[in-house]
């Protein structure tokens, strides 16, 4: 099944879109223009209805095939995540971020439009029999707009049989696709610890209470949560990424901040962890006499697991696309978290990774999506649903 031919005679508005969506990042809960943009779209298209504000600003559009609405085992969910993250891009391209501080250093802007691409061809074909729910989705970056849109009861307002999910990866061939059935991304969350002391004159340690070499050892017992606690066959990460102390060179600081992240494939390691760093923290705090608080994230994303049935489909679907040797199963898990992952504690999933090419990685100042890979991912999209919802 090769590209269709109104997807590939749309690329280069596929790149307009694209590289406008690019130039307007938004954060997380703050996607209103990428939203409304969607919104109006999806009722160019003429969609038979179009939902906003699902879960903050999530978008919902509702595409009928040929038949009319489809029953809940005739109707199947593709979502795209619309989220920015807080960075400044250092690009010099003509369509590089116009927000100081703001940019799409994670393709999300490539996932809307490639979600729009199928859309679009969609609706201009309704090629399939039964109900296509459009979820363009906010705050993926840590906001957990996933549970968002769940909890504000996505489920119950378009009931679906499976839910379907795509991310583009660095690395890997433009046109290619990778994934996996079972755990595909890690699980994730973040720690912070308050180390309280008492501060004074740099010249004068011994009346002072220091924080910093407290925080220093703390930094490096963690280190052997991993190394020494966890089974060696049960994937984890314990990573101390921020540390803050102190203002001035000639005062020793009162308190300091640290924190950093856990990921896993395993809920019941996830925890065990957790309880070594709260044991490891206390106890080196109350050895060099200083007060802790160690607090946890309030948002815990789960290990993404694929559901088996559903992830051969869409390996078949990327196959009758791209071709045998473009797809690629039994991808690498990656600790990378997604909260595509409360999806798939609801329904059958897959998340399916498409190649970018030779770009920087994820959540670099220099990454850019490669504006080549929507038709692709257009196209897979359609795929996924005339396949998944065949015309009698």
């Amino acid at each position: 099944m090769p590209i269709a031919n109104s997807i590939a005679d749309a690329a280069d508005q596929l790149r307009e879109w694209r590289q406008d969506f690019h130039r307007h990042p938004e954060l997380g809960y703050e996607e209103h223009r990428t939203a409304s943009v969607i919104a109006e779209r999806l009722r160019e298209f003429g969609f038979d209805a179009v939902e906003t504000g699902i879960g903050g600003t999530g978008v919902v559009g509702v595409l009928h095939g040929r038949n009319g609405p489809g029953a809940e085992d005739r109707a199947i969910m593709l979502r795209a995540d619309m989220d920015a993250l807080p960075m400044q891009e250092v690009t010099d391209g003509p369509y590089k971020s116009e927000t100081d501080g703001k940019m799409h250093a994670c393709g999300h802007d490539g996932h809307v439009t490639m979600l729009l691409g199928g859309a679009q061809h969609l609706a201009q074909t309704r090629a399939f029999d039964g109900t296509v729910y459009f979820n363009f989705q906010p705050a993926e970056e840590g906001g957990a707009g996933a549970k968002a849109m769940i909890d504000d009861g996505l489920f119950s307002r378009f009931p679906c049989r499976a839910v379907y999910g795509m991310h583009n990866w660095p690395g890997q061939p433009v046109g290619s696709f990778h994934t996996r059935a079972g755990p595909l991304m890690g699980a994730s969350d973040e720690f912070y610890i308050t180390l309280k002391g008492r501060g004074g004159h740099a010249a004068k340690p011994d009346e002072c209470i220091d924080p910093i070499p407290c925080g220093a050892a703390i930094v490096q017992a963690l280190q052997t949560v991993v190394a020494r606690r966890v089974n060696p066959l049960s994937p984890a990460v314990v990573t101390v990424t921020t540390f803050e102390a102190g203002e001035a060179y000639n005062v020793i600081a009162d308190t300091a901040h640290l924190g950093g992240t856990v990921r896993s494939f395993d809920s019941v390691v996830h925890a065990e962890i957790y309880e070594h760093i709260e044991r490891i923290v206390t106890q080196v705090a109350a050895a060099h006499n200083i007060e802790v608080t160690i607090e946890r994230s309030d948002t815990f994303y789960p290990e993404t697991v694929n559901d088996a049935e559903a992830t051969a489909f869409c390996l078949d679907a990327a196959r009758a696309l791209a071709g045998e040797a473009n797809v690629h199963d039994g991808a690498e898990p990656t600790m990378g978290s997604e909260d595509f992952s409360f999806y798939a504690l609801e329904k059958p999933a897959c998340f399916m990774l498409i190649g970018n090419g030779d770009s920087a990685g994820l959540h670099h100042p220099r990454y850019d999506f490669d504006d080549s890979g929507t038709v692709w991912g257009a196209s897979y999209w359609a795929t996924v649903v005339e396949r998944a919802l065949p015309v009698a």
